[in-house]
């Protein structure tokens, strides 16, 4: 099994920073894809960012030039650095990993969520 575990959350103000951090551990063989997804009250949960293991990344439209999504591959962590925070960014945030497990099996887990708040 794969574990993912998110860390970062918080409450802001407006225009303010924060940085989520996502670490995988357990039975893993590689990971090729890393992403954040956030679910706001009331919505469906939709794609923030993600990133390969070659680094190439794709990023929501209402994020773009704000976020930026890394990962370090040798720690099989991903990061959401968030600049300029807006309230319309509050939600949970979600991790999530796609790769092979150990026994060579495909895997695609998830984390148990990171609350991000956002004053006006």
């Amino acid at each position: 099994q794969v574990q993912l575990v998110e860390s970062g959350g918080d409450l802001v103000q407006f225009g303010g920073s924060l940085r989520l951090s996502c670490a995988a551990s357990g039975s893993i063989f590689s990971i090729y894809g890393m992403g954040w997804y956030r679910q706001a009250l009331g919505k469906q949960r939709e794609l923030v960012a993600a990133i390969t293991s070659g680094g190439e990344s794709n990023y929501a439209d209402s994020v773009k030039g704000r976020f930026t999504i890394s990962r370090d591959n040798a720690k099989n962590t991903v990061y959401l650095q968030m600049n300029s925070l807006k309230p319309e960014d509050t939600a949970v945030y979600q991790c999530n990993a796609r790769g092979i497990s150990s026994d060579l099996t495909a895997f695609s887990s998830w984390g148990q969520g990171t609350q991000v708040t956002v004053s006006s």
